[in-house]
C-alpha cells in the first residue's frame, strides 16, 4: 500500500533540507473498543411543541434513510405547517416525488402529529445539517440534525511539510476500514489523538470512504469502505516541529510526514497615497446623475482609496452630513463610504458632494440625485356640459408630473351618496376632456380623474361638483295667437311631449320685427303657465313670435309661428256666452254659496252690469269681478232674499248684449196644520190635514205620515210622500189607541217638525166582553242550584282558558267567584259572564301563579250553592 509523503520545499538559507525520517513503529498498546459507527448522537430532551426532535444520521452511500419527528397539537393554536430545509433556506419541499418523500399522520386522541421525511438512495450530495420548521398561526418551532454519508473516494494522503508560525496545520489520510489508530510524533502518541479531539492538535472525524474496485482491481474483489483521518495542529509553534506518524492498529504499515517550522521577519514601510474616488464616471467632467423612486430607499456605495485611509465627507449645498443614524445617514467601512437614504422624497432631490481628504492630499465628487414620484391629483376637474345621458368633463394636467412626463388620465365615477367607484377606462387617457355616456338621467353623480405617468397612479382629484344628466325639454306645442291689440300679443301653447327627469322651470317667449333677425325677449322671468301677453308692440308692425321650454338642462328646441303677426287690434261686436245651466232657474239651498262666471266676448273690452229688478245690486251681499273675458257674480252664503231675476248687460260704444239669470234660493219646508182624525170605523181611521204656512221656496213634493200606539209611543211610517191632504190609515189593532203626525217634504227633505194629530184613533170591537180567567198563579221561587258543576282543568301557560258552569234559581241568585277562598274582585285579567244562567269565568294570558282552586257561590233569598275546580297551570317545556 503507498504511503502519504510530504512535499518537500527548499530549507532556508543556510540550512539543509531535512532527509525524510524512516517510520517507526508504535509502541503496542492495548487495544481500545471503538464506538459503532452508527451510533447517532444523543437527541436532546424535547422541548416547545417537539415530542420528538430528529436523530442525526450516518448512513452509508445508496442506502434510504428515514428520519421521524413528533409534534404536541396541544400546544398549537391549530393545525401546523410543516417544512423541512437543507441547510439554512433550501426547501425540500421542491424536490418531493424524486428521491424525497414526506408524510404526515395525526392521533387525534394524544393530539400528536408524527412527521417523516424519507431520502430514497441517498448520494454524497445529501451530506449536510437539516432544520424541521412547524408553524401554527402565531407559534412556530424548528430544530436542526444532521446526515453523514460514508463512502468517498480517496486516492492516497497528503500532508504539508512546513508551515509558518501561527498557521493551521492539517494533515489528511485516506485507508480502508480502521476501527483504531493513533498518531505520533517522534514516535510518541499525540494526546488524544486515538479517540478524542483534546489539544491543540485534534484528530478530525473519520470519514467512511468507498474505493470502487476499478481502482485496485487486483488487490480486492469489490469496493471497499475507507475513512478520512485529520490531525489539525492550530497556532503552529516552533516546538511543533518534527516528524510525525500515523500507525493504524492491527495493520503493519504507517504513515509519515515531516513539519519545518519557517521564521519570517518583514520589514515594514508606511505607503502614503493621495485619495481617490472612483465612480464610472469622474463628477467634474461630465453630470453624475441617480435616479430613484420616491419611498425607495437608496444606498450610494462609493469606492474610495488612499493611504493612510481618508476621510469622507458627504455635503448637500451647505448642508453636511454626519448622522449615522436616522433617515438620512452615512456609512463607513473599509475603503467605502455609503450615503444611505431610507425612504426617499422629493425634497431629498439635489446634487450631493463627496469630499475625501487626507495628509497627501483630497479628492471631490459629485452626484446629482432625481427623486421620480407618481404625479399630483389633477386640477379644476368640473363638468362643463351635460345631456340625456352623457356629460362632459374637462380638468387642468397637475402642477407636478413626478420628474416623469404624465402619459395619460384614468376616470372613475359614482352615483351620489354611494361608496362604490366605476373606472370609465382602462387604457389611459391623453386629452384633457373626456365625455362620459350611459349615464342615467335624472340621478346625481359625481366624477374624479387620476394621473398617470412611467412610475405609477396619483391620488384622485377633487370629486366633481354633482351633476345630474339631463335633456332639455321638447319645444312646446299648438303656438296660437289667441287675441292681438294696437299693443300687446297673447299666445296661447301646449306643453312639450317630452319633458323628462329635470321637468319644466317654465317658458321664454320672444319675438322678432319682420325682416331682422335679433330675437328680443318678451320676459326675462320664465312663465308657468301656457299662455303670455306680449306687450309695449309697435301698431302695425308684422312680428314672428317663438317660445322655447327652460329646465335645469338649457333651453329646448323653439316653437315658432308660422305667420307674421300685425299688431293691430280687430273690433268684435259684445256677445255673452251664457252657460247652459243658467239658461234655467238656478236652484240653491240656503247657506250655499252662489258663484256664477259668465263669460262674454267683445273687442276692445266691453263695458260689464249687473242688475236685479232694474236696481243695481247690493254691494254689501254681492261681489262681481269681470276680467276681458269673463264676469264672476258671487255670494258667500245664500239667503231667500238673493231669489229673483238678475239682468246682465254687456256693451261697447252703442253695442250691447243682455242676458237674465234666475235664482231662487230654497230651504225646508214648515211643518203641516190642523191634523186630525175626522172618523174611524173598524180597524181604518181617516186623517185630515192643510198645508203648511211656508213651502220653503220651494214645491211641496208629499207628505210622510206616521202613526203611534198609545202605550208605546213608538213611531211607524203608514205613507211616504203622499200627495195628498188627507189619508185612511188601515189595520189598527182592535183595542189600541193611536195618534198620527205628518211632515211635509220638498226638494231639500222633510220639515225640521211634524204636524201631531189633536185627537185619537180608539179602535173598539162591539157586541163582545172579555172576562179574565181565573186561575191559581204558580209559584216559581227556587234555592240557587248548579245544573253544569266546575270541572278540574289543566291549562298551558299563556293561552287564555275559561272556567264554565250553569246555575238555575228564582229570584235569580247573585253570582260570586272566588279564588282560593277569596273573592276575585275589579281585576283586568279575569272577565265573568252569565247569560241566562251559564257563568263563565275567562283568565287571560294564565301564568304558574293563577293556578289553585277557584269556586263560584250563586246566592238568593232562598239559599246558596257552591261549585269548586282545581286549575294547573303548565309551563311548555
Amino acid at each position: 500500500m503507498p504511503e502519504a509523503k510530504p512535499v518537500a520545499k527548499k530549507a532556508p538559507k543556510g540550512k539543509e533540507a531535512p532527509k525524510e525520517a524512516p517510520p517507526k513503529e508504535s509502541p503496542a498498546e492495548a487495544p481500545k473498543e471503538a464506538p459503532p459507527e452508527d451510533q447517532s448522537p444523543t437527541a436532546e430532551e424535547p422541548t416547545g411543541i417537539f415530542l420528538k426532535k430528529p436523530d442525526s444520521i450516518s448512513v452509508e452511500n445508496g442506502q434510504d434513510v428515514v428520519v421521524v419527528a413528533k409534534v404536541n397539537g396541544k400546544e398549537l393554536p391549530g393545525k401546523p405547517t410543516i417544512k423541512w430545509f437543507k441547510g439554512k433556506w433550501l426547501e425540500l419541499g421542491i424536490k418531493s416525488g424524486t428521491r424525497f418523500s414526506f408524510k404526515e399522520s395525526h392521533d387525534s386522541a394524544s393530539n400528536v402529529y408524527t412527521v417523516e421525511l424519507r431520502i430514497g438512495k441517498v448520494v454524497l450530495g445529501d451530506r449536510g445539517d437539516y432544520r424541521l420548521e412547524v408553524k401554527a398561526k402565531d407559534a412556530c418551532d424548528s430544530c436542526s440534525f444532521n446526515i453523514d454519508v460514508e463512502g468517498t473516494l480517496v486516492q492516497g494522503g497528503k500532508a504539508k511539510d512546513s508551515a509558518s508560525g501561527g498557521e493551521r496545520q492539517v494533515y489528511q489520510l485516506g485507508v480502508w476500514r480502521v476501527h483504531r489508530h493513533r498518531f505520533l510524533e517522534e514516535g510518541v502518541q499525540i494526546q488524544g489523538s486515538e479517540y478524542s479531539n483534546s489539544g491543540r492538535k485534534p484528530m478530525r472525524g473519520c470519514s467512511p470512504m468507498v474505493v470502487p474496485r476499478a481502482i485496485w482491481p487486483q488487490l480486492y474483489p469489490a469496493p471497499l469502505l475507507i475513512r478520512f483521518h485529520k490531525l489539525v495542529i492550530d497556532d503552529v509553534r516552533p516546538e511543533d516541529e518534527g516528524d510525525y506518524m500515523f500507525v493504524p492498529d492491527g495493520y503493519a504499515l504507517s504513515l509519515s510526514a515531516k513539519l519545518n517550522f519557517l521564521e519570517i521577519k518583514v520589514e515594514y514601510v508606511p505607503k502614503q497615497e493621495p485619495p481617490k474616488i472612483h465612480l464610472d464616471c469622474s463628477g467634474k467632467t461630465s453630470d453624475n446623475s441617480i435616479v430613484v423612486v420616491a419611498g425607495n430607499k437608496l444606498r450610494l456605495d462609493v469606492a474610495i482609496t488612499g493611504e493612510p485611509p481618508p476621510v469622507a465627507t458627504w455635503l448637500k449645498g451647505d448642508e453636511v452630513f454626519t448622522s449615522t443614524e436616522g433617515r438620512v445617514r452615512v456609512e463607513k467601512r473599509v475603503e467605502c463610504s455609503s450615503f444611505v437614504i431610507e425612504s426617499a422624497e422629493r425634497a431629498d432631490e439635489g446634487r450631493y458632494t463627496i469630499k475625501v481628504t487626507n495628509p497627501v492630499g483630497e479628492d471631490v465628487a459629485s452626484i446629482f440625485l432625481r427623486v421620480v414620484d407618481v404625479p399630483d391629483p389633477p386640477e379644476a376637474v368640473r363638468v362643463t356640459s351635460v345631456g340625456e345621458d352623457w356629460a362632459i368633463l374637462v380638468w387642468e394636467p397637475p402642477k407636478y408630473d413626478g420628474g416623469q412626463p404624465v402619459t395619460g388620465y384614468l376616470l372613475e365615477r359614482k352615483k351620489k351618496g354611494s361608496q362604490r367607484w366605476m373606472k370609465l377606462n382602462f387604457e389611459v387617457f391623453t386629452e384633457t376632456t373626456y365625455e362620459s355616456t350611459k349615464m342615467i338621467e335624472g340621478v346625481l353623480y359625481e366624477m374624479r380623474v387620476f394621473a398617470v405617468n412611467a412610475i405609477g397612479v396619483s391620488q384622485p382629484s377633487m370629486n366633481t361638483k354633482p351633476f345630474m344628466p339631463i335633456a332639455p325639454t321638447s319645444e312646446p306645442l299648438h303656438l296660437v295667437v289667441e287675441d292681438v291689440t294696437d299693443t300687446t300679443t297673447t299666445l296661447k301653447w301646449r306643453p312639450p311631449n317630452r319633458i323628462g327627469a329635470g321637468g319644466i322651470d317654465g317658458y321664454l317667449v320672444e319675438y322678432c320685427l319682420e325682416g331682422s333677425e335679433e330675437w328680443v325677449p318678451a320676459n326675462t322671468e320664465p312663465v308657468e303657465r301656457c299662455g303670455f301677453t306680449v306687450k309695449n308692440l309697435p301698431t302695425g308692425a308684422r312680428i314672428l313670435f317663438r317660445v322655447v321650454g327652460v329646465n335645469i338642462a338649457g333651453r329646448s328646441e323653439p316653437a315658432t309661428l308660422v305667420q307674421p303677426v300685425t299688431i293691430r287690434e280687430i273690433a268684435e261686436p259684445p256677445k255673452i256666452r251664457l252657460p247652459r245651466h243658467l239658461r234655467q232657474t238656478y236652484v240653491r239651498k240656503v247657506g250655499e254659496p252662489l258663484n256664477l262666471v259668465v263669460p262674454f266676448q267683445g273687442k276692445p273690452r266691453p263695458q260689464v252690469v249687473w242688475t236685479k229688478g232694474g236696481a243695481p245690486l247690493d254691494t254689501s251681499r254681492v261681489h262681481v269681478r269681470t276680467s276681458d273675458f269673463d264676469t264672476v257674480f258671487f255670494v258667500r252664503q245664500a239667503a231667500r232674499s238673493d231669489s229673483g231675476e238678475y239682468e246682465l248687460t254687456v256693451q261697447i260704444e252703442n253695442m250691447k248684449d243682455t242676458a237674465t239669470i234666475r235664482i231662487r234660493v230654497v230651504e225646508k219646508a214648515g211643518p203641516p196644520i190642523n191634523v186630525m182624525v175626522k172618523e174611524v170605523w173598524g180597524t181604518n181611521a181617516l186623517v185630515e190635514w192643510q198645508a203648511p204656512k211656508d213651502d220653503g221656496n220651494s214645491e211641496i213634493m208629499g207628505y210622510l205620515v206616521q202613526k203611534a200606539d198609545k202605550k208605546t209611543m213608538e213611531w211607524f211610517n203608514v205613507y211616504e210622500r203622499n200627495r195628498h191632504t188627507s189619508c185612511t190609515v188601515p189595520d189598527l189593532i182592535v183595542g189600541n189607541e193611536y195618534y198620527f203626525r205628518v211632515y211635509t217634504e220638498n226638494v231639500c227633505g222633510l220639515s225640521d217638525a211634524p204636524g201631531v194629530s189633536k185627537n185619537t184613533a180608539r179602535i173598539l170591537k162591539t157586541g163582545i166582553t172579555f172576562k179574565p180567567f181565573e186561575y191559581k198563579e204558580h209559584d216559581f221561587r227556587m234555592p240557587p242550584k248548579f245544573l253544569t258543576p266546575l270541572i278540574d282543568r289543566v291549562i298551558v301557560a299563556g293561552y287564555s282558558a275559561a272556567l264554565n258552569c250553569a246555575v238555575r234559581g228564582h229570584p235569580k241568585p247573585k253570582v260570586v267567584w272566588m279564588k282560593n277562598k277569596m273573592e276575585i274582585r275589579e281585576d283586568p285579567k279575569f272577565l265573568m259572564t252569565n247569560y241566562q244562567g251559564v257563568l263563565t269565568l275567562n283568565i287571560r294570558r294564565p301564568s304558574p301563579f293563577d293556578a289553585g282552586t277557584y269556586s263560584c257561590r250563586a246566592v238568593n233569598e232562598l239559599g246558596e250553592a257552591l261549585a269548586e275546580c282545581k286549575l294547573e297551570v303548565r309551563v311548555p317545556q
